[in-house]
């Protein structure tokens, strides 16, 4: 029996159903990553799998004893306490009994009392009767791991800390099924690269909501996704997975094309009166009608955002320089002898640790806070745009409409002036949606709505401050899209990996102690030029490991049965790549889905053998050319 199952499973808060009557079942073992754009309905299924909402119709089952915890995307309020107790309180009882035990013996560590001596001598025996040791150690070992000081207090911590104690929480339960929305939103590099390390060793089952690109290539065996109500289940990688996804939209459109002028050829008939209403054609009429209705309750993929930056004229070749700056908090080095040039058309990103400075080093480099120590100067004719990282710009009580043009219906966008209403439906707002407060939107949607408000600004500096969170990977691709085309001059703070590596040519890192290292390229490249921080350890190291492999690999020849293996291999993997693309065609067609249900598994596990065969068959070639043919 699957762990959790969905039956003919509607949901919907008025407007167009979330889920319509969906089906889904999640098995022991599984790594699945739930995609869909913004508002797509994925929050709403993960409360559904952990039982805090029902449906309007339908069921939602689970196996007898299994359990589920969520991660939320918002912190919920109310939560105080020591680090170690918050992570603790995830074991239950055991949990109680560790948190409890944790904090008398800190009072005892101020003074002694008897009452609280026999009190630990108690819980001491309650634990030792539960086996509570065992979970003291595991708790104690994720809080390590999640890189948190157990004496602190939750209150004081920051969002991303915050994040990473309910997640250590989480898994402190070991839960049948992990559910985690978001999990990486306002988390540094380092802490997703362990959150990473953790999921890839995690023995459970998890459903993951992200718009980390990389987090989905590395973790997902199967990806589940959420389009105009309906589910549809991939057992693949992500990149397969884009690959098959363009293939099924490509027959979707062909098969609603042919449909759309059948039912166009069906209307003019019906038009030519009289002899449409004979007796002997009312079959023909009662297609038609059922067609009418097929066409009314169709719906089609909502609109991709469309936004443009508004080009102002060119500041001077350099945009800013910094000279020996030095600056600190409390004494506390931030940014030491950092000197750098930014000249027009770079575009720069800037990455640390949560609370390293990267907003404090924005802000010196806009001349918006002073150094203690150095100097900073702008060149010529800066027009500056700036996107910060906590929505701060937007007010809170006013509409989405007021937020973009005040109490004016126009707005001017490219020298053009346009209705705000359609300038707000290039970012997905309805006139409904335009017409509401702020303080109601949900966190994708105030992205959007500041990437709305910022793009009718002229500007030749943008300057976007983890623009990343909240956004669907549809919206981070456009917009990734948009910036490769800007003229100006970009400084960008992001962990988001994917969109540094696709975006910036050379990276400004926050490396501890006031250190400010300039590398060329985005993440990747500072990775492999040695950028300090645990994932670039790792990542030395695998590189040195293969660099020695291909050593080794060279210092012989090819044995006589390796040659034959050689030369067959390019008819093999020929062969192979010609089944796996008449499977995808096959998948293309609509009417796949509407085979056996064991047919279709055979279909999709074939699949993922030939994706498997076809990379070892790759890695096998590479490695015999490269013994065949020895690097100079």
């Amino acid at each position: 029996m699957a762990l959790l199952s969905l039956q003919e499973v509607t949901i919907g808060f008025g407007g167009p159903l979330l889920l319509d009557k969906v089906n889904l079942q999640i098995e022991a073992g599984e790594k699945t990553v739930l995609l869909g754009r913004n508002g797509e309905g994925k929050t709403t299924l993960l409360r559904l799998l952990n039982g805090d909402i029902t449906p309007d119709s339908g069921s939602v089952t689970r196996r007898q004893g299994s359990t589920t915890a969520l991660l939320t995307q918002e912190i919920p309020a109310g939560i105080t306490g020591k680090v170690y107790d918050i992570v603790s309180a995830g074991l239950g009882k055991n949990g109680a009994l560790l948190a409890r035990y944790h904090q008398v013996g800190s009072l005892l560590s101020e003074k002694e009392d008897k009452v609280l001596t026999a009190e630990l001598d108690r819980l001491q025996q309650a634990l030792e009767a539960a086996d509570g040791w065992h979970a003291q150690r595991r708790v104690e070992d994720i809080i390590s791991r999640m890189g948190l000081e157990p004496g602190a207090a939750f209150a004081e911590l920051s969002a991303g800390l915050k994040r990473r104690t309910l997640l250590a929480r989480a898994l402190a339960g070991s839960p049948d099924v992990l559910l985690l929305d978001e999990p990486t939103n306002h988390m540094d590099i380092e802490t997703i690269a362990r959150l990473e390390d953790l999921l890839s060793e995690y023995s459970g089952t998890f459903v993951l909501v992200t718009h980390d690109r990389v987090l989905v290539q590395k973790l997902a065996n199967r990806i589940i996704e959420i389009d105009r109500g309906k589910l549809s289940s991939w057992a693949c990688d992500y990149r397969t997975f884009l690959e098959r996804k363009g293939f099924l939209l490509e027959a979707e459109e062909v098969q609603w094309a042919k449909f759309d002028k059948k039912l166009a050829k069906e209307e003019t008939w019906i038009r030519q009166g009289i002899k449409a209403r004979r007796t002997r054609n009312e079959g023909r009429v009662r297609k038609l009608l059922g067609m009418r209705e097929v066409r009314r309750r169709r719906r089609e993929q909502v609109g991709a955002v469309r936004m443009q930056t508004q080009q102002s004229g060119l500041s001077g070749k350099v945009v800013i320089e910094a000279e020996k700056v030095n600056f600190a908090y409390d004494e506390k080095p931030l940014i030491r002898d950092f000197t750098c040039a930014i000249m027009r058309g770079d575009r720069v990103g800037i990455i640390g640790p949560n609370g390293s400075g990267k907003t404090t080093l924005l802000r010196i480099l806009l001349a918006e806070l002073a150094p203690l120590e150095g100097e900073v100067s702008h060149g010529t004719k800066l027009e500056v745009v700036y996107f910060d990282q906590l929505r701060e710009q937007l007010e809170e009580k006013k509409t989405v409409k007021e937020n973009i043009a005040g109490g004016n219906d126009y707005v001017t966008v490219g020298g053009s002036q346009r209705h705000v209403f359609g300038y707000l439906q290039d970012f997905l707002f309805t006139p409904e949606r335009s017409r509401t407060k702020v303080e109601v939107l949900s966190g994708g949607e105030r992205s959007r709505l500041l990437l709305a408000r910022l793009f009718t600004r002229p500007a030749n500096l943008l300057v976007l401050d983890e623009p990343t969170n909240d956004l669907d990977i549809e919206t981070l691709e456009l917009l990734e899209e948009l910036l490769l085309e800007y003229n100006g001059t970009l400084l960008l703070v992001s962990h988001d990996r994917a969109f540094l590596n696709n975006v910036v040519t050379n990276t400004l890192a926050l490396e501890g102690e006031g250190a400010v290292k300039e590398y060329i390229g985005g993440y990747d490249d500072w990775l492999r030029q040695g950028g300090s921080s645990a994932p670039a350890k790792k990542e030395k190291v695998a590189a040195i490991e293969e660099k020695e492999r291909k050593k080794n690999a060279r210092v012989r020849k090819l044995t006589y049965n390796e040659e034959r293996e050689l030369a067959a291999l390019p008819r093999r993997i020929e062969e192979m790549e010609q089944e796996r693309e008449q499977l995808f065609d096959d998948m293309a067609n609509p009417e796949f889905f509407k085979r056996q249900g064991d047919e279709i598994a055979a279909a999709r596990a074939r699949l993922a053998d030939l994706e498997k065969e076809l990379a070892g068959a790759y890695e096998r070639w590479e490695y015999l050319e490269e013994i065949k043919t020895p690097l100079s």
